[in-house]
């Protein structure tokens, strides 16, 4: 696979070498060019699961990974089911919460974990260092799936007090190889300060250091699998037209996949960018003028970002035409009211959501069409947000047994400040 940097496509790199590196040199992130565009996706959506995943994977990656070792690396990564379930007429919810951490990143953070202990072997690298911002899932799926993982030493930034209790115990108290920080400020301030660590050749190169937030490509191509995978399951139940597929909104990385999937053939009417009342996007698309800005804390917290890191590469795949980037995405925002009425109205359609999926809804049901087929990406298990529903609406939810086990261990994250300095301190000490 070859990768330009959105900044400058004569920045080039392989996805092996992108795999174990930060943003491009440039301070771009990596892209695919050209992208693969299956011309037998009919084929691809009547294979299973598993072997739908080899086959994507080994068309991208076949010139740098053996057909074998993606097809083992893939079966360890995706070893849990996703199932699509019907909500409403022509209206269904992909549930990508079944993985270890109880949220969609596990795809992500899974298969990068194993790629990556793949490409260390070979090269008999003795330590490399893995350093993660997180608004609350990316922590929880990085921690688990690098935990215990020989010769890799796991970092992990998050804002403190502005995660949730149950987030916080899945990262924060593991230990071992992975290390947790709360840092002093909000979940922009934890990307400022992994972005410099990346950019200053003092760290990274002596750690070998690694992204595993969304910047990392490898994250982006496991997400594309289960794109397909929804619509081979809507093939299934027969329904044949493109649908439209709403993804709760907030770094931006999973609609990104999202459209590298259609860059690849797969049919998509449009998507749906539902954000909360983190507004950086929506008002981009709606005055053309980008005004990062500091993010707000709301209910769907791992959607609370200011500056979106992936919106760059999406904007790179129409070489930065809005036009005709709005003709193929809808968009919309949900405060915290109309979140809390969204989980109510799938409460009542037979639905326990967490708050980011309910912020998908409302969007797609206020941008959807009479009777247009549509798929709301469910992006974290509810009992994440046991607290939240229990004191809302007076929901009792059974804890997962990983989940209760993490809430009995004490916490073990050490406080930082949110300087540049002090993350360098403790990466180099």
């Amino acid at each position: 696979m070859r990768l330009v940097s959105t900044r400058n496509p004569k920045v080039r790199s392989t996805f092996l070498e992108a795999l174990a590196a930060g943003p491009a040199p440039d301070g771009g992130l990596w892209m695919p060019e050209p992208i693969a565009c299956f011309r037998d996706v009919p084929h691809l959506l009547a294979l299973p699961w598993a072997e739908r995943n080899t086959e994507i994977l080994y068309r991208l990656l076949g010139e740098e990974v053996d057909r074998a070792d993606l097809e083992a690396l893939a079966a360890e990564a995706f070893d849990f089911p996703v199932p699509l379930v019907p909500l409403k007429d022509r209206l269904f919810v992909l549930e990508l919460f079944h993985g270890p951490s109880l949220a969609f990143k596990d795809f992500g953070a899974r298969f990068l974990a194993r790629m990556l202990a793949h490409r260390t072997a070979r090269e008999g690298l003795k330590l490399r260092t893995v350093l993660v911002a997180t608004s609350g899932d990316t922590g929880a799926a990085v921690a688990q799936a690098f935990w215990k993982v020989k010769g890799v030493r796991a970092v992990v930034l998050y804002p403190k007090g502005r995660v949730s209790p149950l987030q916080e115990a899945q990262f924060a108290t593991l230990g071992g190889n992975v290390l947790a920080y709360a840092v002093e400020g909000s979940f922009d301030d934890c990307q400022r300060l992994a972005k410099a660590a990346f950019a200053d050749p003092a760290v990274a190169g002596p750690l070998a250091l690694v992204s595993a937030n969304s910047i990392n490509i490898a994250r982006l191509l496991a997400q594309v699998l289960y794109y397909f995978e929804a619509a081979a399951q809507l093939r299934a139940l027969g329904l044949r037209e493109a649908p439209l597929f709403s993804v709760p909104s907030g770094n931006f990385g999973n609609l990104c996949a999202g459209y590298l999937a259609r860059a690849m053939g797969l049919p998509v009417k449009a998507f749906v960018a539902a954000c909360n009342a983190n507004r950086t996007v929506p008002d981009h698309l709606d005055t053309g003028v980008y005004t990062p800005r500091p993010s707000l804390a709301t209910l769907s917290n791992a959607m609370d970002v200011g500056d979106p890191s992936n919106w760059p590469r999406i904007l790179h795949l129409f070489q930065g035409n809005l036009d005709e980037l709005r003709a193929t995405l809808r968009w919309g925002s949900l405060d915290d009211a109309a979140t809390r009425r969204a989980l109510w109205e799938l409460n009542g359609l037979g639905c326990t959501a967490d708050p980011h999926t309910a912020v998908a809804y409302g969007v797609l049901e206020e941008r959807r069409g009479l009777g247009e087929p549509a798929v709301v990406l469910a992006t974290a298990h509810p009992a994440k947000f046991a607290d939240l529903l229990k004191r809302d609406m007076n929901l009792d939810l059974a804890l997962p047994p990983a989940l209760a086990e993490a809430q009995t261990l004490p916490l073990q994250a050490q406080p930082l400040e949110a300087r540049e300095e002090a993350l360098k301190d403790v990466l180099m000490g």
